[in-house]
């Protein structure tokens, strides 16, 4: 196999239900034979993600709210304990307050700005900081970025301005971390409907526009996206650090 995950072990951070891109990620994961931890936000949630987890044979289970510091440390303690080492990350999550993910950005406060920027970029930095200790080998980070962080989508506001962070954070910490063997990439699907993106205003003409537009006239499939995920997860993407990477069924070449 070119994708080899095989011996891998893998934190998985974002899945909501099985439309989630995270889910699709980690299924391919598990196809290509890693093992994993995977984090659920909060008890109400967990009725939802633990199927899943089950279904993925995954090690560990555990919540994980990253605006909550203790929960997100002790989710590294476990796979301290529980593996050893880490040898990719996937960061799946973002989040904006619906009043201001649907103002205009000029308009949304600044309460709602510093959380977007907490959970969606911050949250990486966060991670990554904690997975050094057990990425000694070298290891790959990945997150998830969208279009409408370098082209203005309508209505995709405030959460436009944190992916356009989240992707330049991409960039300094693979020039930091390339040193130390390990890798940072994010990965830009086409629009997909997940629980998150149901929040953004008029999303299903927004793929509905991304299907017609697509040379592909396809439309993106979490599947599809985890292909890619797990290849740079794997020793098949070692040459491949700082990338914003699109699975957009060629939507983004098109004038």
């Amino acid at each position: 196999m070119i994708v080899d995950l095989n011996g891998k072990k893998g934190l998985v951070i974002g899945i909501a239900n099985q439309d989630s891109i995270a889910y699709g990620c980690a299924r391919k994961f598990k196809e290509a034979g890693a093992r994993m931890a995977i984090t659920y936000l909060n008890e109400k949630a967990k009725p939802h993600v633990e199927p899943l987890a089950t279904e993925l044979e995954a090690d560990l289970l555990l919540p994980c709210n990253v605006m909550e510091k203790d929960e997100l440390e002790t989710v590294y303690s476990e796979i301290k304990d529980k593996f050893g080492r880490l040898d990719f990350l996937l960061h799946s999550i973002a989040f904006a307050p619906k009043e201001d993910l649907h103002r205009e950005v000029y308009q949304c406060s600044r309460d709602g700005f510093m959380a977007a920027m907490d959970v969606s970029c911050y949250s990486l930095i966060e991670m990554t900081r904690l997975a050094l200790p057990l990425m000694s080998e070298g290891g790959s980070i990945l997150t998830m970025s969208y279009y409408g962080s370098e082209k203005v989508v309508k209505d995709y506001n405030l959460m436009g301005v944190a992916k356009a962070a989240l992707e330049s954070t991409v960039r300094y910490l693979a020039a930091e971390l390339g040193h130390s063997g390990i890798r940072v990439n994010a990965i830009s699907p086409g629009p997909i409907m997940t629980r998150a993106a149901s929040g953004i205003k008029g999303f299903n003409e927004l793929i509905d526009n991304s299907i017609q537009t697509a040379p592909l006239n396809t439309p993106v499939s979490i599947d599809g996206v985890g292909n890619l995920a797990a290849f740079l997860a794997a020793d098949s993407g070692r040459e491949i650090t700082g990338q914003v990477l699109l699975v957009d069924s060629g939507y983004s070449i098109i004038g």
